[in-house]
C-alpha cells in the first residue's frame, strides 16, 4: 500500500501570526456589537409594549442554584457577568504581557486616553448632580462599552485603519480595568471580613496553583466558584471575583515553540510510518498514538490564558452580554419621560458619556504626544482619534451594571438608563458619521 505524504505546513507571513489573534478577537466583539444592539433595543420596545408587565416579571422569577435562591435579574447581574469580567480579566493581563499595553511607550497613548476619558465624565456628573440624590452614579458615565464601539467601528470595515481598531480595543480594555477598579473601592455595601478572608485565602491558594504551573481549568473553575461564594457574602461586589480569578490564570506553556515543532514532525512522521498497520484508523495503534501525541503537544504549546479566552469569548459576546443587554435595557418611556429627561441624573450621564469622554480622550491624547511619552498610530489621523472619541462615549454594558450598583431598582436608575441609552445612540451614530466621511476623504 502506498503511504501517503505528508504535506508541509504552510506559513503564513509573520504579520498575520502576530494580528490572528487579535482579527478573531475584534471579529468576535464586532459580530456581539451588534447583537447588543438588536438585543437592547427589543428590551425598550417589550418594556414600553402593551405586555411591558410580562418583562417585569420574566427577570423577577426566582431560580434556585444550590443553597442560593435569588432572582433571574440577579443571577444574571451578578453570576453571568462574572464570566464577561473573567474574560475582561483575561484580555487585561494578555494585553500587559504581550498586546498594546506591553510597553510604556506604546500602552501611553490608550492608558492616557482612557484614564482622561474616565476622569473627565465623572467630574461633569459630580458638578451636575453635586450635593443631590443622585450624588452616587458618578461612575456610570466613566465606562466605555467595547462590544458595542467595536461594532459600529466594523460597521466601516477596511475605511478605517486597523491600528485605529486595535487603539480603541486597548483604550476600552483600560477601560475596563478602570471601571473594575471603580466597583471595587466604591461600589461595595458592608464587608464581611470572615467571607473576605476565606476569599483572601482562595486567592493565595489560586496564586501558588499558577506558580507550582497547575494548568488544568477544572481546577482553577473550582476555586474561581469558591472565590466567587466568598466575594458574593463578604459585600465586595461579586464580579470581582472573576477579574482576580482571570489574573491567576497561567500565562506560560508547557512546551515551547522549538520542542513543539521538533515533536509534532516526529508525531506526524509515525503517523505516516502507521499507515501499514491497519487500514482503519480505528485499529490502527501507531496512528492512535501519534494523535494522541499531537493533542498533548497542542494543548502543552497553548498557554491556560490563551485557550479559555478563546472558548470563553463566544459565549460572553453571544449570549452573556445580550442577555444582560436584553434583561437591563428595558425602561419605560411611555410614563413621566420629560420629567425624566430634566432629572439631574439623566443630564449628568448624557454630559458626561456625549462630551465628556470626547473631551478627556482627546486632551489627554493631545498632553502625552506633546510631551513625547506616546505618538500618533501609524496612519492614524487626529480626526480619526476625534471620531473614535465619540465612539468611547458608548457606555452600555458596564454604565447599565455601574447604574445597578448605583442606584438599584426605582426612578434613579430609570434616569441613568434614559441617559445612557440617549448617550450611547447619539456617541454611536456621531462617531460612525465622522469616521464615515474621514474614509470617503481618502
Amino acid at each position: 500500500m502506498q503511504r501517503s505524504r505528508i504535506i508541509p505546513i504552510d506559513h503564513q507571513p509573520p504579520i498575520r501570526k502576530v494580528l490572528y489573534p487579535l482579527t478573531a478577537f475584534l471579529h468576535t466583539e464586532s459580530a456581539g456589537g451588534i447583537l447588543l444592539i438588536f438585543c437592547a433595543v427589543i428590551a425598550l420596545v417589550w418594556a414600553n409594549s402593551p405586555w411591558a408587565d410580562t418583562y417585569t416579571a420574566l427577570w423577577a422569577i426566582k431560580v434556585t442554584v444550590g443553597p442560593l435562591t435569588e432572582s433571574l435579574l440577579h443571577w444574571i447581574n451578578d453570576g453571568l457577568m462574572a464570566i464577561f469580567f473573567f474574560v475582561v480579566g483575561l484580555e487585561i493581563k494578555r494585553e500587559v504581557l504581550v498586546g498594546e499595553l506591553a510597553s510604556p511607550r506604546q500602552a501611553a497613548l490608550p492608558i492616557a486616553a482612557a484614564i482622561g476619558g474616565m476622569v473627565v465624565p465623572a467630574l461633569l456628573y459630580i458638578v451636575i448632580n453635586a450635593g443631590g440624590a443622585g450624588g452616587a452614579g458618578w461612575g456610570i458615565p466613566m465606562a466605555t462599552d467595547i462590544a458595542f464601539s467595536l461594532g459600529v467601528l466594523a460597521l466601516l470595515g477596511s475605511r478605517v485603519p486597523t491600528s485605529l481598531k486595535i487603539f480603541l480595543a486597548a483604550l476600552a480594555i483600560v477601560d475596563d480595568l478602570g471601571a473594575v477598579l471603580v466597583i471595587a473601592l466604591f461600589y461595595t455595601t458592608n464587608i464581611s471580613w470572615t467571607a473576605l478572608s476565606v476569599g483572601i485565602g482562595l486567592i493565595c491558594i489560586l496564586i501558588a496553583a499558577n506558580l507550582l504551573r497547575a494548568r488544568h481549568p477544572l481546577l482553577y473553575a473550582l476555586l474561581g466558584t469558591g472565590l466567587w461564594i466568598a466575594f458574593l457574602q463578604s459585600g465586595i461586589h461579586a464580579t470581582i471575583a472573576g477579574v482576580i480569578l482571570a489574573l491567576t490564570i497561567p500565562a506560560r506553556t508547557r512546551v515551547d515553540t522549538g520542542e513543539f515543532l521538533q515533536r509534532a514532525e516526529a508525531a506526524l512522521q509515525e503517523f505516516d510510518n502507521a499507515g501499514d498497520e491497519a487500514p482503519n484508523i480505528l485499529t490502527n495503534g501507531g496512528q492512535q498514538a501519534a494523535l494522541r501525541e499531537l493533542a498533548d503537544l497542542s494543548e502543552g504549546v497553548q498557554t491556560p490564558l490563551q485557550r479559555l479566552e478563546h472558548a470563553l469569548h463566544p459565549w460572553v459576546a453571544f449570549l452573556i452580554v445580550p442577555l444582560f443587554a436584553l434583561a437591563n435595557a428595558g425602561v419605560a418611556l411611555t410614563t413621566g419621560l420629560r420629567e425624566t429627561i430634566a432629572e439631574p441624573v439623566t443630564i449628568g450621564v448624557f454630559i458626561g458619556l456625549l462630551f465628556g469622554k470626547q473631551i478627556g480622550v482627546m486632551l489627554s491624547a493631545w498632553v502625552v504626544t506633546k510631551l513625547g511619552f506616546a505618538e500618533l498610530p501609524e496612519g492614524v489621523r487626529w480626526s480619526h482619534l476625534y471620531g473614535v472619541g465619540w465612539l468611547a462615549g458608548i457606555g452600555f454594558t458596564m454604565s447599565l451594571f455601574i447604574g445597578s450598583l448605583a442606584f438599584g431598582a426605582g426612578p434613579l436608575l430609570d434616569a441613568a438608563k434614559v441617559g445612557i441609552l440617549a448617550a450611547s445612540f447619539i456617541a454611536g451614530i456621531v462617531g460612525w458619521t465622522i469616521l464615515r466621511l474621514l474614509s470617503s476623504n481618502t
